[in-house]
């Protein structure tokens, strides 16, 4: 895959900014770098905590929502939500803070197969015939017309919860959103919401409802809460939210609780991964935590995953976190299959003609399309639909590049669809199978993208000579932390480097050290994670296979490298030392 590499060169005061704040120049320029510029932006982004989460009551029809509720309490509530990380979170916070109030009050999780994505008649005839009263929605029901009407010519009340994007109409160039026909509709992506930040979670939508709700009661509980924060900062970095401003504080605060997490079913899961103890990151929650939520609504009932956070029996909660880790562990087989499939299927796909990818592949099991398309997408960096046989024709996920945005992309084509949501760069959808063509056709002629947004852009932080970072620098690093989505790990090049050996260690010879010598003579040793092939191959390609030979010996003199880096501190057998891990090099 091509790739540039641009040096970002935001300008500021860094030195004002460090003695400030008492941070190194270098962390205050990638501060920078992240657009927070403000002096209580930087304050928030080094020390913000939950009172700076803004006010709940900025929400459209929050302040309706609440009065519709009270009016309704008293009565059978079922919250609906969705078989993702984000829906389980978001269904837990409901249940669970409503039933705190002694609310009559269950969960139904659509199931990914039978159901499908969201509200539908069945879940509603269900909810109806159980008794249910009044139904809130969490993670689903801003695009549910139809269903939220059946409900309400049913005599129920309905309040939708959700943080997708608003469907809209378009008459001569006018975009007007249409709203469905509930109670009341809480959604930051509404035009008329004043919430300030229109980005963030299902989960944390929820968490906004019952802060809204327990100040209106002035029902003051702190510990409660903080679970809230911690289930809803679980549920942002699992949609893949970014990480900024309050969606960033509220993660920071999350897992600083997690090493000793409130919720049973979490902390069973987090013993079961073997993390017990550890500091727990946004890249714990994301590739190691949070797939285990997501496999059961993948491969069964998400239902068993809301059972874990609910659970207040140990044996009960260690039970159901071993039985999600090992769906998980079935799931990473089924999806390394699923990509193989599509690797094939790339290699009589031609991307000039057609540059929005779209592959049907039958045999996949429906609920690892988007993952099985995010890896596709990471490999040719164009946008990406997998496509697969569900139980009423064809259903997929997609994932989207910087400057394609797939919601609006699939509201252009919608004719060929019977559904579709979701986000900027991650999208659901249904079709019939006879119009899969029309389909294919359609999405890549009405794509204008530039062809530079196929090319993968790496933006460099900080031009800085490997002799410059100290032990200190790099524990002032972690207080970027976390990163993710909107606040990446930062990249540090240095260019020019002269390698005069290489060596492979591991029990799979998977890790690779480089020996160079700056500008200044220096010698450092840099690691390299992602094997020799790949790397053995490039030095061949640019130089020889004698200049490769001479590496493996340590007396190559002609090989000169540019790398992308990041430094962390290797502990080994009590020892502590710079580590460079090598990110990227040309």
């Amino acid at each position: 895959m091509e790739e540039k590499w641009f040096l970002t060169t935001k300008k500021a005061d860094f030195n004002g900014i460090g003695k400030r704040f008492g941070i190194d120049p270098v962390v205050a320029r990638i501060i920078r770098n992240r657009d927070i510029v403000s002096e209580e932006d930087i304050r928030q982004f080094l020390e913000g905590d939950l009172s700076d989460i803004p006010d709940s009551k900025l929400f459209a029809d929050m302040d309706k929502a609440i009065d519709v509720f009270q009016c309704h309490r008293d009565e059978k509530i079922r919250i609906i939500g969705d078989y993702d990380i984000d829906g389980v979170c978001s269904t837990y916070i409901l249940v669970r803070g409503l039933r705190e109030l002694r609310c009559q009050v269950d969960a139904a999780i659509p199931h990914r197969i039978q159901d499908g994505y969201g509200l539908n008649d069945r879940l509603i005839d269900e909810a109806h015939d159980d008794g249910v009263s009044m139904i809130i929605t969490c993670d689903n029901g801003i695009s549910a017309k139809e269903q939220i009407a059946h409900a309400k010519k049913l005599g129920m009340t309905v309040i939708v919860t959700d943080h997708h994007e608003v469907p809209y109409e378009e008459k001569e160039g006018i975009k007007s959103q249409l709203l469905p026909p509930a109670d009341a509709v809480v959604d930051p992506k509404r035009d008329d919401c004043q919430y300030p930040n229109s980005g963030i979670c299902g989960g944390f939508v929820a968490f906004h409802f019952i802060r809204a709700l327990y100040e209106r009661l002035e029902y003051d509980n702190q510990e409660l809460m903080g679970e809230f924060a911690e289930i809803a900062a679980f549920a942002t970095v699992g949609d893949v939210m970014q990480l900024k401003g309050e969606n960033r504080i509220l993660v920071k605060e999350g897992l600083s609780r997690m090493k000793r997490s409130a919720n049973l079913g979490l902390r069973s899961l987090i013993k079961v991964c073997e993390l017990s103890g550890k500091d727990i990151t946004a890249y714990h929650l994301g590739f190691i935590i949070g797939p285990c939520l997501n496999a059961t609504g993948r491969l069964d009932s998400a239902q068993r995953a809301l059972e874990l956070l609910m659970s207040d029996s140990e044996n009960e909660a260690m039970h159901i976190a071993i039985e999600l880790k090992s769906m998980n562990d079935s799931r990473k087989d089924l999806t390394a299959k699923g990509v193989d499939e599509a690797m094939k299927a790339m290699e009589n796909w031609d991307l000039d003609r057609k540059p929005v990818i779209v592959l049907y592949l039958p045999s996949v099991h429906e609920s690892l399309a988007g993952i099985i398309a995010g890896r596709v997408r990471e490999v040719y960096n164009h946008p990406t639909f997998i496509l697969t046989d569900g139980e009423d024709g064809i259903k997929g996920s997609g994932r989207s590049v910087e400057g394609y945005d797939m919601f609006e992309e699939l509201t252009q084509v919608k004719e060929y669809l019977t559904k579709f949501g979701g986000h900027t760069l991650a999208a659901g959808l249904s079709l019939d199978k006879a119009k899969l063509d029309d389909f294919i056709n359609a999405i890549n002629e009405k794509c204008n993208v530039d062809k530079e947004a196929y090319i993968k852009k790496v933006h460099i932080d900080v031009n800085m000579p490997l002799s410059y970072v100290t032990e200190s620098l790099v524990n002032q690093l972690g207080i970027l932390e976390p990163f993710g989505m909107g606040n990446p790990k930062p990249i540090f090049a240095q260019s020019n480097l002269s390698v005069t050996g290489v060596s492979c260690i591991g029990n799979t010879n998977r890790v690779m050290k480089l020996k160079v010598h700056g500008e200044d003579g220096r010698e450092f040793v840099l690691t390299l994670f992602s094997g020799h092939e790949v790397f053995d191959e490039y030095i061949i390609a640019k130089y020889s296979k004698e200049e490769l030979e001479q590496l493996y010996t340590g007396n190559a003199t002609n090989v000169a490298l540019s790398v992308l880096y990041y430094p962390d501190i290797n502990e080994y057998k009590g020892r502590r030392s710079i580590q460079f891990v090598v990110q990227g090099y040309k």
